[in-house]
């Protein structure tokens, strides 16, 4: 048996006594075993695996145990794969995230614990639900010290797929690229494909400019980087508790969005933040959101387009631009819209490093928890407003993702079968053919991977 012992990193390093027990008089078994899974994709770090089953088949003997020490936490751990040892000391960056999972998923998952039943409370005010929540993301990003020079407005978050070709992954590189060169840091959800390109690019233009405060922010969420795991250049890495807290905490620190081709994940992504913007209350709001690939792509991203005007309409059309093929295009147009980004923060009194003025209802920050009865029930029509259809399909899209590679879910859907959508005919169709389209570029799962539908497409 390999036992290998880690001292405190970060922030967990100057905890407290009481902060100390609180950790490690953490008795829920369920946690216990999602943070054992993190830390385990964290050491399979750069690993291109999207079935966690698969990743963790070879290692169930490994276990993370935490020791308390007058310093803080010591972290042990038994039988680690090889991969994140170089002559058998860990990886530094392996190391260091390893103690950011302890901070974020046992640390701040203790002290939010009974956050969600207290905003859903009968007693609670929205406008009380969107702060406690807001409020939960603001102190889990200053923990994990990611506004600490996020003041720049260089901040750009990447979205796309993790399951992407040669040529989209060369240009989501270049585009990072020319990011790095204009000294602009890059924040993605830290898996592989569009979410390690542009860190990638960034760094090498980061290294030409000998600009030394490059940022390569990873946020993810416990069932998505135990599927997952983080690529090899994220230098700050952050668990949100789901998908939800994980989206808001992007748009958030974000001073603007780029969306690169990617499948159902990324249609999610935008309809969370087209559903946010297209709030009447955000209409002023200046928010830089661009999307863009490579020569070729014109037809995904027509579709993309199409789908949002036939569901939402021209008004959320014109709250991003589409530029194919030109990594320069984008990097001045993110670079040029920083002025109008300080403008508004400075008129509104707003942070630069954390966008509150942005208004985000609760419909957008409830955890949405994709069981066969909740994808059932959504009302997928148009008998809403534009805002509530944005969040009604950002939750359906959000639940297939999970059936293609969360574990648990993955489990659920093998056990009783295929999720059942039915809506609308008109938008059904609309859904099923959008889908259809992700599966035929083989957009769901890693390339060489056979994909089997998690859903089914039906209509009232």
């Amino acid at each position: 048996m390999k036992r290998i012992g880690l001292n405190p990193v970060g922030w967990i390093s100057q905890l407290s006594q009481g902060e100390v027990t609180l950790l490690t008089g953490t008795t829920d078994r369920e946690l216990y075993k999602v943070f054992r899974d993190c830390c385990l994709a964290v050491l399979n770090s750069g690993v291109d695996l999207d079935d966690a089953a698969a990743l963790f088949a070879p290692y169930e003997s490994f276990r993370v145990e935490l020791v308390r020490r007058e310093r803080g936490v010591k972290m042990e751990l038994i039988d680690p794969p090889e991969v994140a040892f170089v002559d058998g000391t860990l990886i530094r960056g392996v190391h260091e995230h390893l103690f950011s999972v302890l901070r974020d998923l046992l640390y701040m998952h203790v002290k939010y614990s009974g956050i969600e039943a207290h905003a859903a409370s009968d007693n609670t005010t929205e406008q009380e639900t969107t702060i406690s929540i807001t409020d939960m993301v603001f102190d889990m990003l200053r923990h994990a010290k990611a506004l600490d020079g996020n003041d720049e407005l260089n901040t750009i978050v990447c979205w796309g797929g993790h399951s992407i070709g040669l040529e989209e992954y060369k240009y989501t590189k270049e585009v990072g690229y020319q990011l790095g060169l204009r000294q602009m840091n890059i924040c993605t959800g830290c898996g592989p494909g569009a979410m390690k390109g542009p860190m990638k690019g960034a760094a090498i233009g980061h290294a030409k400019q000998r600009y030394k405060k490059g940022r390569y922010i990873g946020i993810s969420e416990p069932s998505i980087i135990a599927a997952e795991p983080p690529n090899a250049i994220v230098n700050e890495l952050i668990i949100m508790p789901d998908i939800e807290k994980r989206l808001e905490a992007f748009v958030r620190a974000a001073h603007g969005i780029v969306i690169f081709p990617g499948g159902v994940g990324t249609a999610e992504e935008l309809l969370y933040l087209l559903g946010i913007l297209m709030d009447e209350r955000n209409s002023q709001h200046p928010f830089p959101l661009i999307l863009t690939g490579p020569e070729g792509t014109q037809g995904y991203f027509e579709a993309i387009d199409t789908f949002v005007g036939k569901t939402l309409g021209p008004a959320a059309q014109s709250r991003y631009q589409i530029i194919v093929n030109d990594p320069v295009a984008v990097a001045r147009a993110l670079c040029e819209s920083k002025q109008k980004v300080e403008q508004y923060r400075l008129a509104m009194g707003d942070s630069f490093s954390f966008n509150w003025s942005l208004k985000i209802e609760p419909e957008f920050q409830h955890r949405f928890e994709p069981t066969h009865e909740a994808m059932a029930q959504l009302p997928l029509h148009r008998n809403q407003s534009v805002g509530q259809l944005a969040s009604t399909l950002r939750k359906a899209f959000s639940g297939i993702v999970a059936g293609n590679i969360k574990a648990k879910t993955v489990a659920e859907i093998k056990r009783k079968g295929r999720f059942k959508l039915s809506g609308d005919p008109e938008l059904m169709t609309l859904i099923d053919e959008l889908l259809a389209s992700f599966v035929a570029q083989q957009r769901m799962k890693l390339p060489g991977s056979r994909y089997e539908p998690c859903y089914t497409i039906a209509v009232e």
